[in-house]
């Protein structure tokens, strides 16, 4: 994984908003028909590569693989320059050479602290190797204002960028419905195709809406990104679900491939916040007419 990583992150991938998002995210689907696992990390790297470049942070060395540790809770303070502590789920623990982690508010480039081995005993997204790690006086560069990485409008674009892994992730699980035979199978073929087309009309629709306005003057943002989250979710669970139903579970037995792509896309869009995300939209569009 970490050669393919390498390799990986020895491109650059065009900037969200720069007029080439959907290429971006479709860049990042393939690597998740890959392997999710490895697009979780890309995603990661990618990620900061633009957090970096939209709040003026450090530039990236030659050769470098960044992560964006900002998971909660988080049990880290910065004091003097240093951070000090344990931050949970750091995806690349043991392969990132730079990562920007949240400390409250704030954000901060660090070199990897010290990985906790044991923290990930996961089967689903195994080797994404999301450690728990302890910093302990690790220098750290703030970058941007407190409360910058929040609000910034590449915070949303972002989101949907996950969103677009996550379409990746389903189309590589519903592959193997492809050569099903039988009017079930067919009926659950159809119906995930009709789910995929929706999940990538959706990410294409806001590519182009994020590329006319990529410093969200229209105040958009944030609503974009809930949609097509909580849609893209859905369908990867749909996919999942029928897929299952459909070929019963001799794949999940005998396909060691596949029983790992459904594994790692089960445990992957439980990123998503569900129903927190649904009322967070909710309340974004109350009063709003259709």
């Amino acid at each position: 994984m970490e050669r393919r990583f390498t390799e990986v992150t020895a491109s650059r991938l065009p900037l969200p908003g720069g007029g080439a998002t959907r290429a971006r995210w479709a860049a990042l689907a393939r690597l998740a028909e890959e392997d999710l696992s490895l697009a979780r990390l890309s995603e990661g790297h990618f990620d900061a590569l633009a957090i970096l470049a939209e709040l003026n942070g450090p530039e990236p060395g030659p050769g470098e693989r960044w992560g964006v540790w900002a998971a909660k809770p988080a049990g880290l303070e910065v004091r003097d320059g240093r951070v000090r502590g344990v931050k949970p789920y750091c995806s690349g623990a043991r392969v990132c050479t730079r990562a920007l982690v949240t400390v409250g508010d704030r954000l901060f480039a660090v070199s990897p602290g010290e990985p906790i081995e044991g923290s990930w005993p996961a089967t689903g997204m195994a080797a994404s190797d999301s450690l728990s790690v302890r910093f302990d006086d690790v220098p750290a560069e703030e970058v941007g204002p407190a409360g910058g990485y929040i609000h910034r409008p590449g915070f949303h674009h972002g989101g949907i960028g996950v969103a677009a892994v996550w379409y990746g992730g389903a189309r590589a699980v519903a592959r193997a419905l492809l050569g099903a035979r039988g009017p079930h199978a067919l009926a659950h073929l159809g119906a995930v195709d009709l789910a995929l087309t929706a999940a990538r009309d959706a990410l294409e629709r806001a590519a182009a809406d994020i590329d006319a306005d990529p410093l969200d003057r229209k105040g958009q943002a944030a609503a974009r990104a809930l949609r097509v989250r909580s849609l893209v979710a859905e369908v990867a669970a749909d996919v999942l679900d029928r897929t299952g139903r459909a070929l019963g579970a001799g794949p999940l037995c005998h396909d060691e491939a596949h029983a790992r792509r459904v594994a790692d896309l089960t445990v992957y869009i439980r990123q998503h916040h569900a129903e927190r995300d649904l009322a967070a939209l909710g309340e974004l569009v109350t009063g709003e007419e259709w």
